[in-house]
């Protein structure tokens, strides 16, 4: 059941990717960064998020051991 709401969650991102709505739109947040700056500043933190989830739930664990046997180089 996680996964499949990650895996709704990364879909909902790549629909919100393209922003068309805010091409045209010149409003500023803070008074100087332009709205579509804005969201795709909030976008690229949410996209930040994305990856650290797909790491945690879907990242194999048998990558993380060491089966080389010897000491480190």
């Amino acid at each position: 059941m996680k996964m499949l709401g990650f895996v709704l969650f990364v879909a909902a991102m790549v629909a919100l990717h393209h922003d068309f709505w805010f091409w045209t739109d010149k409003r500023l947040v803070l008074g100087f960064l332009p709205i579509g700056l804005a969201y795709h500043l909030g976008y690229s933190v949410l996209a930040s998020l994305a990856m650290l989830g797909l790491v945690r739930l879907a990242w194999p664990k048998d990558l993380d051991e060491d089966r080389s046997g010897g000491g480190a180089a």
